[in-house]
């Protein structure tokens, strides 16, 4: 089992620019798949970034891409948080953020790959 925590929502304004962590426990393997997926009221779950936590090229959805930074940060030789830094935030990056990982995968990009999943934390971009 992994258990996955987000923290660092909150609301900010157009413009402006918020750090979402994502602290990882239990069964973490460094092969292991991590992303960030967001949700809006009314719409389907959407990929925003994810990388290995062995690092290596991270990938980014085209609405993200240019804006959003994902990272880890390693405790010892272990990596146990996942970084998403978010800046130039607009209203419609408005969603509750989710922090997930895979074990083995095809497409990075579907929810449906991911196992196991964090409670989500609220952004609110205001214009």
């Amino acid at each position: 089992q992994v258990q996955l925590v987000e923290s660092g929502g909150g609301l900010v304004q157009a413009g402006g620019s918020l750090r979402l962590s994502c602290t990882a426990s239990g069964r973490t393997f460094s092969s292991y798949f991590m992303g960030w997926f967001r949700q809006a009221p009314g719409k389907e779950r959407e990929f925003v970034a994810g990388t290995r936590w062995t690092g290596g090229i991270a990938e980014y959805g085209d609405s993200v891409k240019g804006r959003f930074t994902i990272s880890s940060i390693s405790r010892g030789s272990v990596k146990t948080t996942l970084v998403a830094q978010m800046s130039n935030l607009k209203p419609e990056d408005t969603a509750v953020y989710y922090c997930a990982t895979a074990t083995k995968w095809e497409n990075v990009r579907k929810a449906e790959e991911y196992e196991f999943w964090g409670q989500g934390t609220q952004v609110t971009v205001s214009s």
